[in-house]
């Protein structure tokens, strides 16, 4: 059963009970007061028909007993029997004096008789209510005393309209409460989808993304908890899904991780097995023989350099890295000795210039970064070329940046040239004797330094990478 309709039946159901309980408490406390001045109305009349029949029994007292009772009774029952009241009177053994005719008809004996029964010996006066012929009649007797002994003085009430004035109400109450429930119900079952359908809509969301349609959110939710809980649901399923592109994205560099080393190394040991295939096989000549070795010797050495870069690259995710002070200065006048002949060769303007500070790091990983940045700015400019390697002092802390006029790259490239083998331009890459792997070291090294890495670039023109160590590691 959904939630809207078990809301609507236990609202109901609540609202029905509350209802009935509240109509039958109302009518019944009504119909008892109103029972309560009949019972105490007809004591008094009681009481009175009491008094009266002991004031005439003296009067009439020196006539005999019987006789005096008689005449007493005639004397007082045109003033005792009115608005519809009878009155009985019997002695001690159940004789009748008056109203023999009436109580039989009645049935006031039994009644009389039961009633006497309740009564206690020094009690004078009782009551009960007795129904039939469909009716409802209230009966007082009273113990009169008239000479040496005594009378049981009774009077009867119909009380029947009074019961059926409760019966109405009862009614009248029943078919209140039907119009109720169903008036209510439609009302409560109309509130109960309103304030359901945010939840339907919540799970009709949940059910498009469990199918894939991981784009879907729930939108135009009311400002309460089910609203918060939309909005969280709203955050854990963005949260999901950028974990999925997240792992997707991963498996596809591991993808391509495996593909770009499989064919690094497939060209240089292919280079290899042949080049020595043909000293194994064929004759050639003193110069040809230089020339295998010589091909033998750095398709070697490129795998070395693999080697080396992928060693590096793993050990710096396993091991701690100690900070220790390091000067600019120091790393200025080392990369301006490796980096003279590298600008000579290829005839391009160079300049490092390190703003005096220390950078709290790793020497030898803060000049591989460096080396790395320089290298691929060589390699991405013409000859005669501009290079520009400039440190700031700053106020949030140490900014390196490497400036050149070189080819640049794709704007779509630019988030993936810090991936493992990835080359924007692969075959001029390898010419040039790159694996793609100096900026994947680049991006660990600022990562272990806790700094920043920012990229700029337009094809044609040329190439910034900056590179803000936090003043959290600068001192």
């Amino acid at each position: 059963m959904r939630f809207a309709d078990k809301l609507f039946f236990a609202t109901t159901a609540l609202l029905a009970s509350a209802f009935a309980v509240f109509g039958i408490w109302m009518v019944s406390s009504y119909f008892q007061n109103i029972l309560n001045r009949e019972i105490e109305r007809s004591d008094t009349e009681s009481r009175m028909f009491q008094y009266l029949f002991e004031m005439a029994y003296q009067s009439a007292d020196e006539y005999g007993e019987e006789y005096a009772v008689v005449r007493t009774i005639d004397s007082i029952m045109d003033s005792v029997e009115k608005e519809g009241r009878k009155c009985f009177v019997t002695d001690e053994e159940g004789n009748f004096f008056y109203g023999e005719e009436l109580a039989q008809e009645t049935s006031f004996p039994e009644i009389l008789a039961g009633i006497q029964g309740e009564m206690r010996e020094e009690d004078t006066y009782a009551y009960g209510i007795r129904r039939f012929k469909e009716g409802y009649y209230l009966f007082n007797v009273c113990k009169g005393t008239a000479g040496e002994g005594f009378y049981y003085l009774g009077m009867c009430m119909e009380l029947t309209d009074i019961y059926k004035d409760r019966q109405l109400l009862l009614n009248r109450y029943r078919l209140a409460l039907i119009l109720l429930v169903v008036v209510g119900g439609g009302f409560i079952y109309v509130i109960s989808r309103y304030m359901t359908g945010p939840i339907r809509r919540l799970g009709y969301v949940v059910r498009c993304i469990s199918e894939g349609e991981y784009e879907k959110r729930a939108h135009s939710m009311p400002r309460d908890e089910v609203g918060e809980l939309a909005e969280s649901f709203n955050v854990m399923a963005d949260r999901l899904v950028e974990q999925m592109k997240e792992k997707e994205l991963k498996a596809k560099q591991q993808e391509d991780f495996t593909a770009a080393f499989a064919h690094e190394l497939k060209t240089p040991l292919t280079s290899i097995i042949g080049y020595a295939d043909m000293l194994n096989s064929v004759n050639l000549s003193e110069e040809e023989k230089r020339e295998a070795y010589f091909y033998i010797y750095s398709q070697g050495k490129r795998l070395e350099s693999l080697s080396h870069k992928l060693l590096e690259l793993v050990s710096m995710e396993k091991q701690d890295m100690i900070r220790k002070p390091v000067s600019t200065r120091k790393l200025e006048q080392n990369l301006r000795t490796a980096m003279r002949p590298v600008f000579s060769a290829k005839k391009i303007h160079g300049k490092i210039a390190l703003e005096k500070g220390t950078i709290l790091g790793d020497y030898e990983l803060l000049l591989s970064l460096l080396y790395n940045l320089l290298d691929n700015a060589v390699k991405a400019v013409e000859e005669g070329g501009f290079i520009l390697l400039k440190g700031s002092l700053l106020a949030e802390g140490y900014e390196i940046k490497v400036v050149d006029n070189g080819r640049g790259i794709p704007p779509r490239e630019i988030h993936r040239i810090t991936e493992a083998f990835y080359m924007v331009d692969k075959s001029r890459s390898r010419k040039e004797g790159g694996a793609g792997i100096g900026m994947a070291l680049c991006k660990k090294i600022i990562s272990l330094h806790g700094g920043v890495l920012k990229i700029d670039s337009r094809l044609g023109e040329g190439t910034v990478i900056k590179v803000m160590f936090p003043i959290a590691t600068f001192s």
